[in-house]
């Protein structure tokens, strides 16, 4: 599959952080906008597997073709670029700065969630024959999603939100390990493996991924939903966000490249 060594990817990691930063604020927007619109569609496939066959595993299994398509197109998502803009950063790139990266950090998030909310728009207009009747059998599973992962963790209240929060970590974790596979392999082929594992593990997990809910949400109070926006921005959105971002730099960013780029010294032989 032509494998590169980590000593390699994890050299590319850190270039593409450092070309995130600095690419222009209407590419960003593009690319974050169709890289949510993309993972949004693809979350109303899962959703649609698992409603009309039954089974949660294979949602979860077919899920991650929508991941390898937005990232084989160099599309942005916003949990890929929590774990590699900061890597830049902390090289010591020549003019990346926090507010370098918390500028792409920004517009990614903002095209990200307009490409899902897109996609939600449209998704609900085709569950419900554009408004005019009840959501269909798949419509109404999305409502439920967004009141069991919004007004069902505020039933446990801080157990609840540590709850949410550390499936937000354990998405990234899984989410940024797919981004990094797909730079284990010069081949296609390659890539779609590396990042298929990861990415249907998550998903199957039931873990919490800030662009997916970007769309389930919206799309769940557009489909009679019982919850409001301040639940889904306190009760999911915010939180997982923040989690998401400690997963992919704690987990998998920082330690690729505290040992990979960072390696200490071996030790003397006795």
């Amino acid at each position: 599959m032509s494998y590169i060594a980590p000593t390699e990817f994890v050299t590319k990691m850190v270039d593409a952080g450092e070309a995130k930063i600095f690419m222009s604020t209407r590419d960003t927007l593009v690319r974050a906008y169709m890289a949510g619109a993309i993972l949004a569609l693809a979350a109303a496939f899962a959703v649609t597997i698992t409603v009309q066959t039954g089974s949660a595993l294979a949602g979860a299994v077919l899920f991650p073709v929508g991941f390898c398509i937005l990232y084989l197109l160099g599309f942005d998502l916003l949990t890929g670029v929590f774990t590699l803009c900061p890597l830049a950063l902390i090289d010591k790139r020549p003019g990346v700065t926090l507010n370098g990266v918390l500028r792409n950090w920004g517009l990614v998030f903002i095209g990200n969630f307009a490409g899902a909310l897109t996609v939600a728009v449209m998704m609900a207009i085709i569950f419900t024959y554009g408004f005019s009747v009840d959501p269909n059998v798949v419509g109404q599973k999305i409502g439920h999603i967004g009141e069991g992962r919004t007004v069902g963790y505020a039933e446990h209240g801080a157990a609840g939100m540590l709850t949410l929060f550390i499936r937000g970590v354990l998405c990234n974790w899984m989410v940024s390990t797919g981004v990094v596979g797909a730079m284990v392999s010069t081949n296609v082929s390659g890539k779609v493996i590396a990042m298929w594992m990861p990415i249907m593990l998550f998903f199957y997990m039931g873990f919490e991924h800030s662009i997916v809910n970007m769309f389930l949400f919206p799309s769940g109070l557009m489909l009679g939903g019982n919850f409001s926006i301040y639940d889904y921005l306190v009760w999911n959105e915010i939180p997982t966000v923040i989690g998401n971002l400690v997963g992919g730099l704690a987990f998998v960013g920082l330690t690729l490249y505290s040992t990979h780029v960072r390696t200490a010294p071996k030790r003397n032989a006795a």
